[in-house]
């Protein structure tokens, strides 16, 4: 009785002890994390929808680079919000972690529309305090433990390790198995008989039914719906409007690119070599019509209410197909510019109209256009005008043709173009004008290097 009641003591000493040491670290550790979390919330910022352009006040709401829980660095994109004219990246405006996303994907956004929240911190840095460390015992104690715990055990309490484990669930199963397999055995002969009385049932019954009904046509006629984006939306209501509004007609005329070919052909390794430009077709193309406008400024210039604006500049509008639908970058004041430099100008606009890196500026303003449409392989087509624009120039794919030239029948790669204009300010005698100028430079282009 004695020894059992020192045992007792001794275990109740050894709880109180636990508690003193567990139950103050505990309260501790959640003292820290009920202050960092209201630290932390306290400071935590709400960013909202960012300016877009003057004439854009919302958009949609495209994607989420980022979910709840997300560290991200200052500066680093969250969101991407879709226009009608580019697509506006939503940037973090500080390190830290997102807490919470107000709005969804597809929903319409406007400028000043609280987007989502992020706590300040820097990145790789946890938002929750980590779990507390587990004080490290000394080999002694733990060395101690157990044999303290086998000691203080009552001897009613204490296991014999020494007799053997009672059989586990397997071990029992196995000895029941012999048994449940011969009554399996005995069994399988009549299962095995009545499956085939079955089946001459069946036969039987397959023989008096009719034939099946004749299976369906193959192929499917399944129709999927996809909302169309605002940026096709937009292009749609700009190309039906300039339909509407403007007295569109097109001209064409055939190139001989013979020459163009082979000063190409000629030079294009070496202004590679010296400008790091790879040469192309469409600074030909620009350096002539830039020349052509001069000769046919009408073809330069718009309708304003009841006005002709003239302009002395060009700013080129280049066409760029890009996955969610065409735009139309600008080069400025391409008649300032030589070949290297109009060719250097459309890679990298062009490059940016790709990889979505816009922005309302790039394409604002245009004077005159051109689009390419031979990269596709067109080899007609009649370009819509890009309003309040006067004409649009349009390329097509060279093919080998036979022509005549000297009374002589001859293959001459070909191209042809195209212009539309609004006959509201060309007729027929400038826009001809015009676009025989540019064949004259394409076909001859010493005259684009004379030309003042």
């Amino acid at each position: 009785m004695l020894s059992k009641h020192i045992i007792a003591v001794a275990r109740g000493r050894g709880i109180l002890r636990a508690n003193q040491i567990y139950g103050a670290t505990g309260l501790l550790t959640r003292a820290r994390i009920a202050h960092f979390h209201s630290s932390r919330l306290l400071q935590a910022e709400t960013v909202k929808v960012p300016q877009m352009a003057e004439s854009i006040s919302e958009g949609t709401l495209k994607s989420w680079s980022k979910q709840v829980g997300d560290m991200v660095a200052a500066d680093e994109e969250v969101a991407t919000i879709e226009t009608d004219k580019i697509d506006v990246s939503v940037n973090a405006p500080q390190s830290g972690k997102i807490v919470k996303l107000l709005a969804n994907e597809e929903d319409t956004v406007t400028v000043g529309q609280d987007l989502f929240v992020l706590e300040p911190g820097e990145v790789g840095e946890s938002s929750s305090a980590p779990p507390p460390a587990k004080e490290e015992q000394s080999p002694s104690e733990t060395e101690a433990t157990p044999k303290t715990k086998d000691a203080t055990e009552p001897s009613d309490q204490q296991t014999d390790k020494s007799l053997p484990k009672p059989p586990t669930p397997s071990e029992s199963d196995k000895k029941v198995e012999p048994f449940s397999k011969a009554k399996e055995e005995k069994a399988a002969p009549k299962k095995e008989k009545e499956e085939k009385k079955v089946e001459k049932k069946d036969d039987k019954k397959d023989k008096s039914s009719p034939p099946p009904a004749p299976k369906a046509a193959p192929g499917s006629r399944n129709e999927t719906r996809v909302k169309m984006n605002r940026m096709r939306l937009r292009i749609a209501e700009r190309l039906k409007q300039s339909q509407n509004a403007a007295a569109s007609l097109t001209t064409f005329n055939e190139i001989d690119m013979s020459a163009l070919v082979a000063m190409r052909k000629k030079y294009k390794d070496s202004i590679q070599k010296e400008h790091d430009v790879k040469l192309g077709f469409m600074s030909f193309f620009a350096r002539a019509s830039v020349l052509a406008l001069k000769e046919i400024p009408v073809a330069n210039a718009s309708i304003e209410g009841e006005e002709i604006v003239y302009r002395d500049f060009v700013d080129l509008s280049v066409a760029v197909a890009t996955p969610k639908g065409l735009v139309t970058p600008v080069v400025r004041n391409a008649e300032s510019m030589g070949l290297v430099e109009i060719e250097r100008e459309i890679a990298m606009i062009g490059k940016k109209a790709k990889d979505g890196k816009l922005a309302l500026e790039d394409m604002a303003g245009g004077t005159f256009t051109i689009s390419n449409g031979g990269v596709f392989g067109s080899l007609y087509g009649t370009p819509i005008i890009n309003l309040p624009q006067a004409a649009v120039l349009g390329m097509h794919t060279i093919k080998d043709r036979a022509v005549v030239v000297d009374g002589q029948i001859v293959i001459r790669p070909i191209m042809i173009v195209a212009l539309t204009y609004d006959h509201r300010l060309l007729d027929g005698r400038e826009a001809t004008t015009f676009l025989v100028k540019v064949k004259e430079y394409i076909e001859d282009p010493a005259k684009m290097l004379l030309a003042v």
